[in-house]
């Protein structure tokens, strides 16, 4: 959803920003406070966040005890920017994410420091699974988004993304996620005899790269079945599994990583977004330690490693994940979602609910009206984007935190935009009108 900024905010945003510019103009006011998932402009007036950086503050803005040890670490001369190094903050992530994450689930994966961006973790998956395999060919899928640099960009499904690119980008080839094709489809079979038959013209892959919800693509959600059936074509073609978990992990879905009742175990895992808990950058790649074969530095980069993100993480970590009270409460708060937009979907004929867990949404079938009914929800004070490859879908990513009364506030404001917008004869009006 794109529309023009708005002439009240300061012109230095036409005079200076670059056009590449485009959450602002879907949310034309200037904010200047955040807590939780409210954020406030510079009016004083607050608005509902239901986009929370695009699921990068799945525990909310400003949580206290974040900045509270993020403010101590700076107060202390604590390292701000250490390449590699060792340093303390590093210890302690590291240490509190084995302990909490991968201990309790079973994991052994080894962590690689990224670049801090979502895209610099899926370039060095797709790099490794490369170098692992000696292949040169990635397997990814339709309405997949997986970064907007070179490689990664390769790996992402939208015309408009893939266009900027400005050349073509090889290397990777494009087969039907789950319900590309309809209900009635079974593209887990199309894809197997794609592998099976010598003369399909598709490469042997060096991996399978996939996101288990697509969060840009309109909250697709792989089943376990379909997922579990590429996890055994990737082994038995011998290409290693790389699943997504940048926007729907960490506790997004519903559990820590999106894929834990899968019964399946990847290769490979970008991370970014929440991960640091607080939203500052920070991005990387778990690896099972046997395809862990990287030469030092063979990707590097300046800002690998963020030690005011792992000091943010770590609070994240402790907090949300040493027991199961955060799980149980993103499961109270993904029912109430899923029942809402259901109410909410009955009043769009022909709608559809998507996705699972805190990361659902409807699909109005139409991107016109979707872009209408976020553009008055912003309106009546709510944050909430659009995804999908017509942009079709009304996409709720709410911080995991947001209080259950707040939540149930934006979704009234969702459904009386919904039902002004699907209203007799108003749809056409309105829209006739803008």
């Amino acid at each position: 959803m794109t529309r023009t900024d708005h002439a009240g905010v300061s012109g230095i945003y036409t005079r200076r920003e670059s056009e590449a510019r485009s959450y602002c103009r879907s949310f034309p006011t200037e904010f200047v406070k955040a807590s939780n998932a409210t954020m406030t402009d510079a009016s004083g007036r607050d608005y509902i966040d239901f986009l929370a950086g695009c699921s990068s503050l799945n525990y909310g803005h400003n949580d206290p005890d974040m900045k509270d040890a993020l403010i101590a670490h700076i107060a202390a001369d604590g390292v701000t920017h250490g390449l590699d190094m060792h340093t303390n903050a590093k210890t302690a992530f590291l240490e509190t994410f084995e302990d909490v994450i991968l201990k309790p689930r079973g994991m052994d994966h080894k962590i690689m420091m990224t670049g801090p961006t979502g895209t610099n973790a899926v370039e060095a998956a797709m790099k490794l699974a490369r170098k692992v395999t000696g292949r040169h060919n990635i397997v990814a899928f339709t309405n997949g988004f997986h970064g907007m640099t070179l490689g990664a960009l390769g790996a992402t499904g939208n015309a408009g993304k893939r266009g900027g690119a400005g050349m073509p980008i090889p290397g990777v080839t494009h087969l039907p996620y789950e319900g590309a094709f309809g209900p009635g489809v079974d593209t887990l079979a199309q894809i197997e005899m794609m592998l099976d038959n010598p003369s399909s013209g598709m490469d042997a892959p060096a991996a399978f790269l996939l996101e288990p919800v697509q969060g840009e693509g309109g909250l697709n959600a792989a089943s376990a079945k379909w997922i579990k059936g590429i996890a055994a074509l990737a082994k038995r073609h011998g290409a290693l599994l790389i699943l997504d978990d940048i926007q729907a992990g960490i506790g997004r879905t519903g559990t820590f990583f999106s894929f834990e009742e899968m019964g399946v175990v990847p290769d490979m895992i970008p991370l970014a977004k929440s991960l640091s808990g607080m939203g500052l950058p920070f991005a990387a790649l778990l690896i099972r330690p046997e395809f862990d074969i990287w030469k030092p530095a063979e990707h590097n980069g300046t800002f690998r490693g963020n030690n005011h993100a792992f000091i943010t993480a770590r609070v994240a970590l402790k907090k949300f994940w040493s027991d199961d009270r955060f799980q149980t409460e993103i499961a109270e708060k993904a029912k109430v979602l899923n029942q809402r937009l259901a109410d909410i979907a009955a009043l769009v004929p022909g709608a559809t609910l998507k996705g699972r867990g805190m990361m659902q949404g409807v699909d109005v079938t139409s991107g016109e009206l979707a872009g209408a009914i976020c553009a008055d929800c912003f309106d009546q004070g709510l944050i909430i984007e659009t995804s999908g490859a017509h942009d079709e879908v009304v996409k709720v990513l709410a911080p995991l935190t947001i209080p259950m009364a707040q939540l149930k506030a934006g979704l009234d404001i969702l459904e009386a935009a919904t039902r002004a917008r699907t209203a007799p004869h108003s749809h056409s009006q309105k829209i006739a009108a803008e």
